[in-house]
């Protein structure tokens, strides 16, 4: 299986919800690193997994959504604690999306897998992977 990862960032606030979180209910920021690591059983025609310029674009876009925002005031995002995990599915099912609208170029609907991973510290990251 090929692989290719593409990175960027993104600089949030955001507040939880329930005790389990502790000082976190408070509001508070992070930085994560978003890797996003794209899969394929075999190369395009052209010899590439996915364009890294379209795939680093996109991605840009995507986490331009959140980026110097209060997570807690996106409607989208109502409702639920924005915690690492969480935010992992939002940014992989935005960027699914953006694959079948073809924004990462057309033969990146034969991908097989991706995975999105948030690191908020160099201790700590958490992700989501899921056949496409």
């Amino acid at each position: 299986m090929y692989e290719l990862t593409v990175r960027d960032q993104m600089m949030i606030a955001h507040s939880f919800t329930g005790t389990v979180f502790g000082p976190a209910q408070k509001l508070h920021g992070a930085t994560y690193v978003v890797d996003v690591t794209f899969y394929r059983e075999a190369l395009d025609a052209d010899g590439l997994i996915v364009d890294i310029g379209a795939a680093r674009s996109t991605l840009a876009s995507v986490l331009g959504e959140f980026n110097l925002t209060n997570l807690d005031d996106h409607e989208s995002l109502a409702g639920h604690n924005t915690t690492t995990e969480f935010m992992a599915k939002v940014v992989f099912d935005r960027l699914h999306q953006a694959i079948a609208e073809g924004r990462l170029g057309p033969t990146a609907r034969d991908l097989q897998r991706m995975r999105v991973t948030l690191a908020e510290s160099p201790v700590a990251w958490a992700g989501y992977e899921a056949a496409l």
